[in-house]
């Protein structure tokens, strides 16, 4: 996976403390930093690829990363069902 979008990162101007705060006001100010950020949407992708646990990444808490990556099963898993159906 291409890592050059880091470089181009709200986050570059920041301590990386900010992203991995220990309490709810401290994700929120993350998340702020995120919100115009240019490459957010990399930034999500690779810590949603990489599970990465900890931490806000792409504007996302761990609490809404777990749920997109469990959203994304639950869409997969049908249609994987149906693809083999129809390969039977």
């Amino acid at each position: 996976m291409d890592n050059d979008w880091m470089a181009r990162g709200n986050c570059r101007h920041e301590p990386p403390a900010t992203f991995f705060p220990s309490d709810g006001v401290g994700v929120e100010v993350a998340k702020k930093i995120c919100e115009t950020c240019p490459v957010k949407e990399p930034c999500l992708e690779y810590a949603l690829y990489y599970r990465i646990d900890h931490g806000v990444w792409g504007g996302a808490s761990e609490r809404q990363r777990r749920r997109l990556l469990k959203q994304r099963r639950l869409t997969v898993r049908p249609a994987a069902r149906d693809t083999f159906a129809t390969t039977v």
